[in-house]
């Protein structure tokens, strides 16, 4: 984590340097094509010197992607954030640094030209990249490199919004995967380095800064909720809307490189019909934010941003939504809180705008506080809360992926983005193990051993590994079938002992240690059972771990997920089944879960399966009577 810590803190730095950059270039393009003039400074584009000639504008600069994502780097297509996922999720978290050049100039040109995309993508992909590469000169696991591709992406937002809350919650909620202090604390880091730089380089925040709002009442949040559902319903149909123009994108009977063009003519059409949908639109934010967008342009700003977005996005060019979708998820909102009896346009615009990225981006928390930093009113934070939340409940009900998620969806890369606790974790071998080890002396012919195999001789079970004993009982070794079949290949007669054919380099299990733990030894020594032993005497033996054991403590999670009963006079019974096979055998719970099958008390007063299934045989039809063991 130190390590970490250290090399985060340059990326951080660096990140804010290159969100200087990417802001400054946006900043050229956009008013040397609209205004035909240098100037670093940002400017609304109602007023750009254009004409008709608006239309053509996004073109060219669509064309331009279109010749650098061919012959530059496919990956600097789309908005950033899903590239960021699949590379560390599928790519080891290892980005080219032609990327790291590509994808800020071609989203800076994407966005100067007029396309109504933000640059906080573009920084996530681009700080991310970065990351990336100053951890590729270390020697570093690729959870380790993760960790610095995410503290880049965090950086990059949190200096182009003065958002290091937001930035490191961003990163937990959509790129890490985890929250262990390991990655949390770097990351952290990063985004509070690049916050502080960001001063110097941008200025200090709060970007949108508005007049506090009073506390809120009861009634404020109810409608807070109501806002959320709206914008919740609108969160869908605006990621199905994106889908949609790509499915259509997909059908055009020419190569992708000019799909961008194509969408970028309906971006200037709309450009020529309502200027305010061109560009990153920070001045609309802050409009809306201020409550000084009111009545029909409301209406208009989410009707023409939403489908000129859509189609833009759809075509595969390079740019962000999150500016976006603040823009349309804050205009729905002041469009209905103007109608309401409490609070104001400006704090349901904000209400608008958190429900909007807490339900697209399944990202509530980074939703509430990302708005509560952009404007530091700090009375309207459980106005926001309350909205991201509603959103993202009906977004959830609606839509089985996010609209970051979809995109790999549709690649056969299926992410879940709901966390938990790993549940070997929570389990220990001793509730799982087999208890009823059967076990070979070591001095026995391997002759005899093969015969009792070939017998199906219920001394030594049906298990895989049988553990081998000296007179005392002792643990000395292990045999596993597959040892026996190539001692036979090599010495046809047998003429060895089961131990001299088997393993006698152990590597053992405790009872009371994790399940995870455990299973980390088998993958690490490519075993697929281990003996169990006592952690004061590794040659006492408790029990047996293998795979069926694995298989029945996941049994054991799909019956908490699936089985629903009573509470009552269920305190302290735990259900008896398949004796020897741990918690619970996987077969017995798979018929358990087909038949529904209540379970009955046994002598003790504890609840057991039916006796064929309480002995481990098989629940499948035709195989009644027939061992049931894995």
């Amino acid at each position: 984590m130190l390590l970490l810590i250290a090399l985060a803190l340059p990326i951080g730095a660096l990140s804010a340097v290159v969100a200087k950059a990417l802001l400054w270039l946006i900043a050229v393009i956009t008013n040397f094509v609209f205004f035909q003039r240098y100037d670093t400074v940002l400017g609304p584009l109602t007023h750009h010197h254009l004409g008709a000639w608006v239309i053509a504008a996004p073109v060219v600069g669509a064309l331009i992607i279109g010749f650098m994502a061919r012959y530059g780097s496919e990956r600097i297509r789309g908005h950033g954030i899903p590239e960021a996922l699949e590379a560390i999720l599928l790519g080891r978290s290892l980005i080219q640094p032609k990327v790291a050049i590509l994808k800020p100039i071609s989203s800076a040109i994407s966005i100067g030209t007029g396309g109504p995309f933000g640059a906080e993508g573009p920084i996530i992909m681009t700080g991310g990249a970065f990351g990336s590469i100053v951890a590729q000169l270390f020697h570093l696991t690729a959870a380790e490199r993760k960790t610095l591709l995410v503290a880049g992406a965090a950086a990059g937002m949190s200096a182009v919004f003065a958002s290091p809350i937001a930035g490191t919650l961003l990163a937990v909620e959509l790129l890490l995967f985890e929250w262990k202090p390991r990655s949390f604390i770097p990351v952290a880091a990063a985004a509070l380095i690049a916050a502080v730089l960001r001063v110097p380089l941008l200025g200090a925040g709060p970007i949108f800064p508005v007049a506090p709002h009073a506390a809120l009442n009861g009634t404020a949040l109810l409608i807070a909720v109501l806002i959320g559902v709206i914008v919740g319903f609108g969160s869908a149909i605006l990621t199905g809307m994106v889908y949609f123009f790509e499915d259509a994108f997909i059908k055009l009977p020419f190569h992708w490189m000019w799909w961008p063009a194509v969408g970028a003519v309906f971006v200037g059409l709309g450009g020529w019909y309502d200027p305010r949908v061109l560009g990153v639109g920070y001045e609309l934010i802050h409009g809306l934010l201020r409550g000084d967008i009111i009545g029909a342009a409301l209406l208009t700003l989410v009707v023409a941003k939403s489908v000129v977005w859509a189609v833009s996005l759809g075509s595969g060019t390079s740019g962000g939504v999150l500016a976006p979708l603040l823009i349309i998820g804050g205009a729905l909102g002041a469009l209905f809180g103007q109608w309401l009896p409490a609070g104001d346009i400006g704090l349901w615009a904000a209400v608008g705008m958190a429900a909007m990225m807490g339900g697209t981006m399944r990202s509530p928390l980074t939703g509430m506080f990302f708005l509560l930093e952009l404007t530091h009113d700090f009375n309207s934070l459980p106005a926001l809360f309350c909205g991201s939340v509603a959103a993202l409940a009906v977004t959830v009900l609606i839509l089985r992926r996010s609209i970051l998620t979809e995109k790999l969806a549709r690649r056969g890369q299926h992410i879940a983005r709901e966390y938990s606790v790993d549940l070997f974790d929570l389990k220990r071998v001793g509730e799982v193990m087999d208890k009823d080890t059967p076990t070979l002396a070591a001095a026995t012919p391997l002759r005899e051993f093969s015969a009792l195999i070939a017998k199906d001789d219920p001394s030594i079970g049906r298990r895989q590994g049988t553990m081998l004993v000296d007179a005392e009982k002792r643990l000395v070794g292990i045999i596993t079938r597959s040892d026996v079949v190539r001692a036979l290949e090599r010495h046809p007669q047998g003429n060895l002992t089961v131990l001299e054919a088997g393993s006698s380099d152990l590597v053992v299990a405790y009872a009371d240690e994790t399940l995870h733990d455990a299973i980390a030894k088998m993958l690490k020594h490519d075993h697929g059972r281990l003996p169990v032993v006592d952690r004061h005497d590794d040659k006492k033996i408790v029990g047996y771990l293998g795979r069926a054991g694995i298989l029945a403590a996941r049994q054991n999670y799909y019956l908490e997920e699936e089985v629903r009963e009573r509470g009552f006079g269920l305190d302290g019974v735990t259900p008896e089944i398949a004796p020897g096979v741990g918690a619970g055998h996987p077969r017995a719970y798979s018929a358990l879960f087909r038949k529904g099958q209540k379970s009955s008390p046994n002598a003790n007063g504890v609840p057991s399966l039916s006796p064929g299934l309480a002995r481990g045989t098989s629940a499948y039809p035709g195989n009644e009577g027939k061992a049931g063991q894995l």
